[in-house]
């Protein structure tokens, strides 16, 4: 694909530009976008386990729109990561 082909594509109907940047169709559906069901999902999680569960929101919100089932496979990688995180903390919280 050419440069100007890839700046004419970047036109969404009624010549508005696409913001790929602050707003990525993969990450606005609806009303609603990724960004603010990640924050609201993760506002009383710290650490990797925020991190996981932000990630795998992220994954599973856009899989139909960008990678498929590869985003899925990512998904799942940061859901186990987290499950073994919560199983280290519970192991060692029966330790105390």
């Amino acid at each position: 694909m050419t440069r100007m082909n890839k700046i004419l594509s970047s036109y969404k109907k009624g010549g508005t530009p696409k913001d790929n940047v602050n707003h990525p169709t993969h990450y606005t559906q609806g009303k609603i976008e990724c960004i603010d069901a990640i924050a609201e999902a993760t506002k009383h999680l710290l650490g990797i386990a925020a991190v996981c569960v932000a990630n795998i929101i992220k994954y599973v919100w856009r899989y139909p729109f960008k990678n498929g089932l590869e985003d899925l496979y990512k998904a799942r990688w940061y859901l186990e990561e987290l499950i073994k995180h919560e199983e280290e903390k519970a192991k060692n919280h029966k330790k105390d």
